[in-house]
């Protein structure tokens, strides 16, 4: 797993976010949890917070905190480049759980429908149900 805390580490450096944010590193945890476990994503504040919160020794109300704190660092410092993960223009900033589920998608042997019925979707919705609307 030291491979994949790597690449999800370098990948939030080239996103603009940087290891002074606590976020970094609730953030880089919460991504590889989801990559371990998508189902996560669907309740993030009953299954992936307190988890990570339990970790870090801290409250799920800040572990929310400051994974929006980095997806706004994200959102402001480098926009084309999670667009390009995405995959898709994005017209607002994604919530928590969104980034979180485009962040995970972005690795290799991540499952493409994500917690969808019917794994045989288009891969251009393969973020649609984190939506209010399709893409």
């Amino acid at each position: 797993m030291s491979s994949e805390r790597a690449a999800v580490r370098d990948l939030l450096y080239r996103l603009g976010v940087t290891e002074n944010y606590i976020g970094f590193l609730y953030t880089s945890y919460a991504v590889l949890l989801c990559m371990e476990q998508p189902e996560r994503l669907l309740l993030v504040t009953k299954w992936l917070y307190p988890e990570i919160a339990k970790q870090y020794r801290t409250k799920w109300t800040a572990v929310e905190r400051d994974i929006r704190t980095v997806n706004s660092i994200i959102w402001m410092k480098n926009r084309p480049l999670l667009e390009q993960l995405a995959r898709v223009h994005l017209e607002q900033k994604p919530r928590n759980a969104q980034l979180l589920a485009i962040l995970a998608a972005s690795f290799d042997g991540f499952p493409a429908n994500c917690g969808q019925d019917g794994a045989d979707e288009p891969e251009s919705g393969r973020f649609e149900f984190f939506w209010n609307e399709p893409f």
